[in-house]
């Protein structure tokens, strides 16, 4: 085992001597193995064991951690979490939340002594479980390939790797190994529980399936490092399209350009909502064929279809010019639209002046005494942020607010037919989180311009038209391509 880890931690895992490792250490016979080798490989190791206090004998589990490491001469750290009201809190699976509350613990600790990564105990059974757990509820290459030996977990940590070095070595193999090096694993009597999914498989249909291949488990294996080789060919054109599909990237949502991604084949536009769901929520597993089928009807489909659920408080919102693939409760992001302070706002306006409002952007207006100039301007300018309008019969009383009850506006194009603002707004699909705070220009319960849209056809420029106001709005290190997304 020596031998061959020696390759894999170097080749694959890719750590060196210089930095400490955090090895999770359950007490079980794959973990203590994992930190016995890497002691003995000559890496330098922080033994971390969190205790779940789930199960009656949890505690016994903490101290074998604590005595192991300590005769070893190793430093340990040994915490306590709640993850049934984690679970609670967060309406997860104990599963889930126990995962979610281990993974957190491993990354603080290290940080907290500087370490390259974080190693955990999977071994080749694991890895056969998962590939066998993904095909069943349906899965490309993705899931097929199974786990990595080393691998990046936004949701975690951007940087920080998980390595696995122990992806190739059998169960039996590490408690063969403990009972040779006096170890005394620690057994979980939940892992023989067919209540849960992964230990029907290791106990009903593995055996089976090895009725018709006594090999079958060493076949999955090759299987998924052949599929992970294919994978890695599909990962580096896969980054080519994130980079330039993906306009931002936050810890609750992703947001794609939707014109670029409904250019790409279907089979990009499944992957690219994969890695945006797996970097979102790294362990859901129901991410099947028909979840990113129904993305990719999505985004091929109805314009006007605003909102589409996925898996696991995961779904997808169309908003102009943008996808976002969004977690439940997260507020997105709404710099990218001019916004009035508050929902009740009003800002009296002086000619010439400018006012700054939320998210970096300013109101500029200015008086024109060369109306044909304007009118030459105005018939040129296709930007909505930019607007020129007759200054007659405009008083002091012009003003930028949020919308009223009641507010009705006369939209230049439509011969001065009149409409409720809120139809408006649903007309140019402005969506509904920025309306309650859009910025108006008007002149008491007119409206004079929509910025974003269009002025009020009372206020155009004419050929009898001897001044001109001209508004314009404008964002700090506003791109053009942002401009084309707010349209």
């Amino acid at each position: 085992m020596l031998e061959n880890i020696q390759t894999i931690l170097q080749d694959h895992c890719k750590l060196s001597r210089d930095h400490p490792i955090v090895v999770g250490v359950s007490g079980g016979p794959d973990s203590l193995c994992l930190m016995s080798v890497l002691r003995k490989t000559g890496y330098r190791v922080i033994v971390a064991h969190l205790n779940h206090k789930l199960r009656p004998d949890a505690d016994a589990d903490a101290n074998l951690v604590e005595q192991t490491a300590a005769r070893l001469n190793l430093v340990s750290v040994i915490e306590n979490g709640d993850v049934r009201a984690f679970a609670d809190q967060e309406k997860l699976s104990i599963e889930e939340a126990a995962r979610l509350v281990r993974y957190r613990f491993l990354m603080q600790q290290a940080h907290r002594f500087d370490a390259q990564a974080v190693a955990v105990g999977h071994t080749a059974d694991d890895q056969v479980e998962t590939v066998l757990m993904h095909f069943i509820r349906g899965a490309g290459l993705a899931g097929l390939k199974g786990m990595s030996y080393r691998t990046v977990i936004p949701m975690f940590d951007p940087e920080l790797p998980i390595v696995r070095p122990l992806l190739e070595t059998w169960r039996e193999e590490t408690v063969v190994y403990c009972a040779a090096n006096g170890f005394r694993p620690r057994y979980d009597p939940s892992n023989a529980s067919l209540d849960f999914f992964r230990n029907r498989l290791r106990h009903l249909l593995i055996p089976v399936l090895e009725t018709y291949n006594p090999r079958f488990r060493e076949a999955v294996c090759r299987t998924a490092r052949s599929l992970e080789s294919d994978y890695e060919i599909l990962a580096s054109a896969l980054d080519d399209v994130w980079r330039a599909c993906v306009v931002q990237e936050n810890a609750g949502f992703i947001t794609f350009n939707a014109a670029l991604l409904t250019q790409q084949s279907l089979g990009l536009q499944r992957n690219l909502i994969r890695r945006a769901i797996e970097r979102l929520h790294p362990d859901e597993l129901n991410l099947n064929y028909a979840v990113l089928e129904r993305a990719s009807t999505f985004i091929s489909g109805n314009p006007a279809l605003a909102r589409m659920d996925l898996t696991g408080g995961v779904h997808l919102l169309r908003e102009e010019a943008l996808i976002y693939v969004v977690t439940d409760n997260v507020t997105l992001p709404i710099e990218r639209w001019p916004q009035m302070p508050d929902e009740s706002s009003t800002i009296p306006l002086k000619i010439p002046s400018q006012l700054t409002l939320s998210g970096d952007w300013k109101l500029n207006c200015e008086l024109w005494n060369i109306a044909s100039l304007a009118l030459e301007q105005a018939r040129a300018n296709d930007d909505p942020f930019q607007a020129w309008v007759d200054a007659r019969g405009i008083s002091d009383a012009l003003e930028l607010r949020v919308r009223q009850e009641g507010d009705r506006f006369q939209p230049l194009g439509m011969d001065g037919h009149e409409m409720k603002l809120s139809d408006f707004f649903i007309n140019v699909k402005l969506p509904q989180r920025a309306r309650d705070r859009w910025p108006l220009l008007c002149i008491g319960e007119k409206v004079v311009w929509v910025p974003g849209y269009r002025p009020a056809h009372p206020f155009r420029l004419t050929e009898s038209t001897r001044q001109a106001l001209y508004f314009s709005m404008t964002r700090a290190e506003y791109s053009e391509d942002e401009s084309q997304m707010i349209k």
